[in-house]
């Protein structure tokens, strides 16, 4: 099925993982850390490519803030890929304004604003085996949100089991997974266990290194947050072109038309105008 939108190309939108895939990577997705690191920094401070206006200076965008009583360290931006800090670039994927679009083949998320422009952030993704792609919203956010791995993952990990369901989980803070915010998706009513989370990890961010969730910077995410509220349509595609022609790609970046779902298993997000959805607690496992 193709939605017209309200500007751009229609848009196909795919339905999220099944439930069942779903909970074989829930224990995947409650980790979300990674400690793996770019070899080579980017020392250039990046020029506003030409037509593309700036949010501001790097050096205050990504400068130590306080938080809720957390002091959060400055981003040394200039060791990260240009290409993955906030900025504002003509919009790519024709969505309506207010949607947001995360773009998986290239570690992307836009905001699409008005006027044919949107705010792209880097993201960093989960392993192969775990990215997904499909429609959802915005159903729950969370300040500094508390992170509790699976009781599988404690079973691998044991030094993780102070923060167990049993023992309450982690609260928020510097060294959480989901770092300074967390935005839960859900489908059709149902908790899809993906989230849009900070990271204190912002070497990860333009990397497939962690375990499913979509994870920005810490400045990042807090920006994003204020930006969205609940219900926010979200888009999630293994590739814009693909997206903007209706031909899926696989998670490489290739032209597959063997991923397409059946026609009838197509099914868009459509929020009423107005209409409030209940704001449900996410699942006690994340």
């Amino acid at each position: 099925m193709q939605v017209d939108f309200s500007h751009g190309s229609p848009l196909t939108r795919r339905r999220f993982l099944g439930a069942a895939g779903a909970l074989a990577a829930s224990s995947a997705l409650g980790a979300c850390t990674t400690t793996e690191r770019p070899a080579i920094p980017y020392a250039a401070e990046p020029a506003p490519a030409p037509g593309i206006e700036p949010l501001g200076e790097l050096a205050t965008m990504y400068g130590p803030m306080t938080d809720n009583g957390f002091e959060l360290p400055a981003i040394p931006y200039q060791k990260i890929d240009p290409q993955f800090l906030r900025q504002i670039v003509p919009d790519p994927t024709g969505a309506r304004p207010g949607t947001v679009v995360v773009d998986t083949a290239s570690h992307h998320l836009y905001v699409v604003r008005d006027g044919g422009m949107a705010i792209r952030y880097g993201v960093g993704l989960g392993r192969a085996g775990f990215e997904w792609q499909g429609d959802a919203v915005i159903q729950w956010k969370q300040h500094w949100p508390k992170w509790t791995p699976p009781d599988e993952m404690v079973a691998r990990d044991p030094k993780l089991a102070p923060y167990s369901a049993a023992n309450g989980g982690m609260p928020g803070g510097l060294n959480n997974p989901l770092g300074a915010r967390a935005m839960y998706l859900f489908h059709d009513g149902a908790d899809t266990l993906y989230r849009l989370h900070g990271s204190p990890e912002w070497w990860s961010i333009g990397k497939s290194v962690s375990s499913g969730c979509v994870r920005l910077i810490n400045q990042d995410v807090i920006d994003l947050y204020n930006r969205v509220p609940n219900q926010t349509p979200v888009i999630v595609t293994a590739g814009l072109n693909a997206v903007v022609s209706g031909t899926p790609v696989s998670s490489d970046g290739y032209t597959d038309p063997a991923l397409a779902p059946p026609v009838d298993k197509y099914k868009p997000v459509e929020v009423a105008p107005g209409v409030t959805l209940t704001q449900t607690p996410p699942r006690a496992a994340l």
